[in-house]
């Protein structure tokens, strides 16, 4: 038997899935099984395509109640949020819906002697690696758009989430997609290098770490492989002098916390203006203080373990190290908080950008709050990051919000709300985030290629 990866439960720590990965050989050989059903796949009318997607999206929905359970298992979130399938078909239904628009040729002009235009054409075989934390909605951003338009997809899914990619894989069979158009596999890290350097994909798609996004551009050096990235975040948000208070708290505190704190676009630092700090800082303890840590299994508990004790060890040094440099810790240490993947969540005052919670990616339930006195201010602290996700601002002003807006490095600017992808905008970053561009329009364009055409007509 060879390398074998193993999906550790955050519940209890035992082995809860396991399969051995693939001989470069038979990773090579898969790949070029998916190259080979390309052009076939692409040949079909983009109707045949949008409506097999969609009923393995259909399909994978089908099995919801085997995967909410299963999830809990895999990676901590309780059973009482019913698991990822409603944003997974929103996501895939949208791109279904604009798919013959966004894929449709740009006429340029045509008279009696030219005709031109550009054609959007698929790259061929499309290598998704996606994460743990929201392991269908982050893999069906790419997957549908990607066969939709055309391309087979090679799916490597977090060893975390080991059973994931093999779900969807068993549901868009069963729906008629084939085989080959859309493969999972379970790939050493060597062997995903070698596939890569092997031009063995025509372009990759990672969701991750920012060290794992510099291994996929290095793998893909001198190869010219596209590749798109979504990376670290350490999102902000900002409450001004006018927000509605009781929805800023809601809303931020949902967004820091939600998920054991394990979003890529959750509210990871707030700055709120000194008028409203007091409140919101009472109000935010008030919230978090009220959260059941337990079993996700149990339909009473509201925030589940982490989903690894090394993820739970980084928030937790983060944690010390602030209080150690003079932060103030709010929440008591939960009776749950077994020092291991069950981890109190948490909100930090009195603190700076000197610390590495404010700083670094902490991907956990804690929080810092500052107490800012400006937009100038605000701006300043929002963009002393190396990373540009989201920024969520709080006002009742849409000209001021998009003003601060404009000024901030990020991907996505939310007003009066957080931690939310609307498959209509891009989802992209900036900075150490990454470069990407999934959903809309765009995300059609990132996963195509334009192709030209300049035809002279005989007209003698």
């Amino acid at each position: 038997m060879g390398q074998m990866l193993r999906c550790v439960s955050p519940i209890d720590g035992s082995v809860y899935a396991e399969r051995e990965v693939l001989s470069r050989e038979a990773a090579f050989e898969g790949a070029a099984r998916a190259r080979a059903a390309q052009a076939d796949w692409a040949a079909r009318p983009v109707q045949e395509r949008i409506d097999l997607v969609m009923a393995g999206v259909a399909a994978v929905g089908a099995m919801n109640d085997e995967i909410v359970p299963e999830l809990a298992h895999m990676m901590g979130r309780p059973v009482r949020y019913g698991g990822e399938f409603g944003g997974f078909d929103e996501r895939a239904s949208h791109m279904a819906q604009i798919a013959e628009a966004s894929l449709a040729d740009i006429a340029v002009g045509e008279d009696e002697t030219f005709k031109r235009y550009i054609k959007r054409i698929p790259h061929g075989v499309v290598f998704v690696v996606a994460p743990w934390n929201y392991p269908y909605m982050t893999a069906i951003n790419t997957v549908a758009p990607a066969l939709i338009a055309g391309n087979t997809v090679v799916l490597k899914h977090a060893t975390q989430t080991l059973l994931v990619g093999e779900r969807m894989a068993q549901a868009f069979h069963a729906a008629g997609v084939p085989e080959d158009v859309f493969q999972n596999v379970f790939l050493s890290h060597d062997v995903t290098n070698g596939l890569i350097a092997g031009n063995a994909f025509d372009f990759v798609n990672f969701t991750g770490s920012v060290g794992g996004g510099q291994a996929m551009e290095r793998a893909a050096a001198g190869t010219f492989t596209g590749v798109g990235t979504e990376l670290g975040g350490k999102d902000p948000g900002y409450v001004m002098e006018d927000a509605d208070l009781d929805a800023a708290v809601d809303t931020l505190i949902d967004g820091a916390m939600f998920n054991a704190g394990q979003c890529c676009c959750g509210i990871e630092r707030i700055y709120v203006h000194e008028s409203l700090y007091d409140a919101f800082v009472a109000k935010a303890v008030e919230i978090v203080k009220g959260y059941k840590l337990g079993n996700p299994l149990d339909a009473e508990t509201t925030m589940g373990p982490m989903a690894n004790v090394r993820f739970a060890d980084e928030v937790r040094a983060q944690i010390a190290e602030a209080v150690a440099d003079g932060a103030v810790a709010h929440i008591e240490t939960f009776p749950e908080d077994d020092g291991g993947a069950y981890l109190t969540p948490q909100i930090l005052t009195n603190v700076t950008h000197d610390m590495r919670v404010m700083r670094d990616e902490s991907f956990g339930p804690v929080v810092g709050i500052m107490k800012v006195s400006s937009d100038e201010e605000a701006i300043a602290l929002m963009n002393d990051s190396e990373f540009g996700l989201t920024a969520s601002l709080w006002t009742r002003d849409v000209d001021r919000a998009a003003r601060v807006g404009d000024r901030i490095e990020t991907g996505t600017v939310f007003m009066n709300r957080a931690d939310y992808l609307d498959p209509g905008l891009c989802w992209t970053g900036c900075k150490n985030t990454g470069r990407g561009g999934g959903l809309s329009v765009i995300g059609y364009h990132n996963l195509t290629r334009p192709k030209s055409y300049h035809l002279k007509k005989v007209t003698s």
